[in-house]
C-alpha cells in the first residue's frame, strides 16, 4: 500500500474497473490510492490560498450551488475553527463524506495541517490500515479537539436522480431548504443544474436563494409521468415476484390482497398495487416484477441492451430498439416506471405548508 501510494497512479491497472457505491469501491485500485490523498490535499491547499477564509473540498462527481454555498458559510465566523459536513460513522470516528463535501475554516486548515506534518509517521501506518481518507481527515481533526458541525440538510449525498425528494426528516425536512451540494451527478446532471442556477439568478434577486423545492419543481416534476417507458425511477421498498412470495411467511402470503397478488402480471397490476397503498408515490415494473415505493425519486433511463455482439470486432454490432422494445428472447423487455402524480401533488402542498412555519429559518446551524 505505500507502494502503491509512493508510485502514483502509473502503479494503477486500468483494467481493472469496479463501480462505486454507498460504501465506496474497496477493490478499485483507484480507490486504494484515494485515502493517502486527503490530509496532503489540505495541506498544499492552504498552502496555496494561505489567506483564504474557508476551503471547500468537493469531489469531480460532486455539484457545488455557489450561490447557496457563500450564504451558508456566510452565517459561520470564519475566525474560528470550524469542519462542516454530513456526518458519517467508521467505527468510533466522526468525519464529514467525502462525495458530499465538506468545508473547513482557515484556523481548522493550519492546525490540522500542522498536526498531519508533525505527526506523517503515525498517519501512513493508520492510513495503510484504513480504506476512507475522508474518516483519516476526521480522525485527524478529532485529534486535535475540532468537531465536526453537521451540514445536514444542506449537503446532498443524491443527486437529482437518487434523492428522495419527499425525504420528511423530523423538524428539518430538507424540502425547506436550500441544498449546498448534490453528490454522484452525471454530467448531463451538472448542466442541468448549471442552467438552473444562472437562470435562477437572472429571475431573481441574487439575496433569494433557491432550496429543494425550487430545484424539484424546475428540473424534477415536469419529468415525473404516470407511464414512463425504458426507465427506471428506483422503486424498491415492496417487491412482488415468485421470488419474494417464496420469501413470505405463511402468515405474511396469507395477509397479502388480491392487488397484490396480481401485481407482478402486469404495468398496470402494478399500477393497481401501488393505488391501493395509500402511501405509495411510485412503482417500477419489469415482466415478472414489481416495485412500489412510498418515496419519491426521479430515477434514470434504462440503457439498451446489446442485441447482437461481434467477437472479431469486440463491440455491439446491433442495440436494443427502445422504441419497438426489440429484445433477444431470453432478455427480458424494457423496464417501465410510474408516479400517482396526485399523491405526489398532495406531498409537495403538504411539505410546502410545513415550509411555512419554517420562514426566517433560511439555515440549519448546529453548533
Amino acid at each position: 500500500m505505500i507502494t502503491l501510494r509512493a508510485s502514483g497512479r502509473e502503479r494503477l491497472e486500468y483494467q481493472t474497473s469496479f463501480g462505486s457505491g454507498p460504501s465506496g469501491a474497496l477493490d478499485n485500485p483507484g480507490w486504494k490510492l484515494d485515502k493517502w490523498k486527503f490530509l496532503p490535499m489540505v495541506s498544499r491547499a492552504l498552502e496555496h490560498r494561505p489567506s483564504a477564509k474557508w476551503f471547500v473540498f468537493i469531489e469531480p462527481d460532486t455539484h457545488m450551488i455557489w450561490q447557496n454555498m457563500l450564504e451558508y458559510l456566510s452565517q459561520f465566523d470564519a475566525s474560528k475553527p470550524y469542519y462542516l459536513g454530513k456526518y458519517m460513522w467508521i467505527g468510533k470516528v466522526l468525519f464529514g463524506h467525502g462525495g458530499s463535501g465538506f468545508m473547513i475554516s482557515n484556523p481548522a486548515m493550519e492546525m490540522v495541517s500542522k498536526h498531519w506534518t508533525e505527526n506523517q509517521d503515525w498517519f501512513d501506518e493508520y492510513t495503510a490500515k484504513e480504506w476512507a481518507g475522508d474518516m483519516i481527515l476526521g480522525k485527524a481533526m478529532e485529534n486535535i479537539g475540532i468537531h465536526l458541525v453537521s451540514a445536514s440538510p444542506h449537503v446532498q449525498i443524491d443527486s437529482l436522480s437518487t434523492l428522495d425528494w419527499a425525504a420528511n426528516r423530523g423538524d428539518k425536512p430538507p424540502w425547506c431548504y436550500a441544498p449546498v451540494t448534490f453528490h454522484h451527478m452525471t454530467t448531463p446532471d451538472i448542466h442541468t443544474l448549471w442552467r438552473f442556477e444562472h437562470d435562477w439568478l437572472r429571475q431573481n434577486n441574487a439575496n433569494t436563494i433557491p432550496r429543494l423545492r425550487d430545484i424539484f419543481e424546475s428540473l424534477v416534476h415536469p419529468q415525473l409521468q404516470s407511464d414512463l417507458d425504458n426507465w427506471d425511477n428506483q422503486s424498491r421498498g415492496f417487491e412482488y415476484s415468485d421470488e419474494a412470495f417464496a420469501q413470505l411467511s405463511d402468515e405474511d402470503r396469507a395477509a397479502i390482497t388480491q392487488a397484490e397478488r396480481n401485481a407482478q402480471a402486469s404495468f398496470e397490476q402494478c399500477r393497481i398495487a401501488c393505488e391501493n397503498k395509500p402511501s405509495c408515490m411510485q412503482f417500477f415494473y419489469v415482466p415478472g416484477r414489481c416495485f412500489l415505493s412510498n418515496e419519491l425519486r426521479l430515477g434514470q433511463a434504462v440503457e439498451p441492451q446489446c442485441v447482437e455482439y461481434s467477437h472479431s470486432k469486440n463491440k455491439c454490432i446491433r442495440m436494443q430498439d427502445m422504441k419497438t422494445s426489440e429484445v433477444p428472447p431470453e432478455k427480458p423487455s424494457p423496464a417501465k416506471s410510474g408516479w400517482i402524480m396526485s399523491r405526489i401533488l398532495e406531498a409537495s402542498e403538504e411539505m410546502n405548508n410545513r415550509c411555512q412555519s419554517l420562514k426566517g429559518n433560511d439555515w440549519v446551524i448546529e453548533l
